[in-house]
């Protein structure tokens, strides 16, 4: 398919939805407009606008260093937005700082996982839902130990002794601990395993099948990416180039020649 062809499929997938949102009285759960973001005097994006709608999962590929993990940081508010807004459940979050935007039901699985490497297991998770006062730790610890049985058998481990698969199971299990209603994953698969990759990411799309998680995910990993989204963007150079439903984005022959070929499947 065409960038033309998906870019007609994104105007017509956004007509439905604005049609749906406006008998709901509601907009996108998440929504970026206009957004950019410097680094010093280095514009890392470039006039961003994505819109994630209550029950997606949003995919955001691109070649390393295209800005995707910039704007994840961006939406939790570091660095801030120096043009755009940003707004969450009708909230505008755009110059928020890092800890108000936590307690909003919005959860941050950050690249490069990110635990507490001296905590256990346990501990990791109840630093997770300390966000939310821990007031379904019981309930939500064996929530996590189902969805990631590892995770039950490391739970006194250390979290820094843990194969690099496992602490990325519980870096995505802190984050759901808080109950978030829009979970955003930042390169999850990344040095990882290709069977632990499709674990994580089996397990993400059961969470959206099952409990209705709204969930972003920024990867690089293309083809995981988009076979496990409703909809993805492609970014380059700081700005969304292309548009579209996950299957029609691994569908375009611009995708395939910049993502997918010689890629594994």
């Amino acid at each position: 398919m065409s960038v033309a062809g998906i870019n007609v499929m994104v105007d017509e997938t956004r007509a439905r939805m604005g049609q749906a949102d406006i008998q709901a009285g509601q907009g996108p759960l998440l929504s970026v407009r206009g957004v950019s973001a410097y680094y010093g005097s280095i514009r890392a994006l470039k006039n961003v606008d994505i819109d994630v709608h209550e029950g997606e999962i949003v995919a955001l590929i691109g070649a390393n260093g295209a800005g995707k993990s910039t704007l994840m940081m961006t939406i939790f508010g570091q660095p801030q937005a120096r043009e755009g807004t940003i707004t969450f459940a009708g909230q505008d979050i755009t110059k928020l700082p890092t800890h108000e935007i936590a307690r909003l039901n919005l959860a941050q699985s950050p690249e490069g996982r990110r635990i507490f490497s001296r905590m256990t297991v346990r501990e990791n998770l109840q630093m997770g839902a300390a966000v939310n006062g821990g007031k379904h730790f019981a309930e939500d610890l064996e929530r996590m130990c189902t969805l990631f049985p590892r995770l039950r058998e490391r739970i006194d481990q250390r979290g820094g002794t843990m194969s690099g698969g496992e602490q990325q199971m519980l870096a995505i299990a802190r984050a759901l601990m808080s109950r978030p209603r829009l979970l955003m994953l930042d390169e999850p698969s990344l040095g990882l395993a290709p069977l632990v990759v499709k674990q994580i990411f089996s397990a993400v799309r059961d969470l959206n099948a099952r409990e209705g998680l709204t969930v972003f995910i920024v990867e690089q990993n293309a083809y995981h990416a988009l076979k496990l989204a409703h909809r993805g963007y492609v970014m380059v150079t700081g700005a969304v180039t292309m548009s579209g439903t996950g299957q029609a984005l691994l569908d375009d022959p611009q995708v395939k020649a910049a993502y997918l070929e010689g890629g594994s499947h």
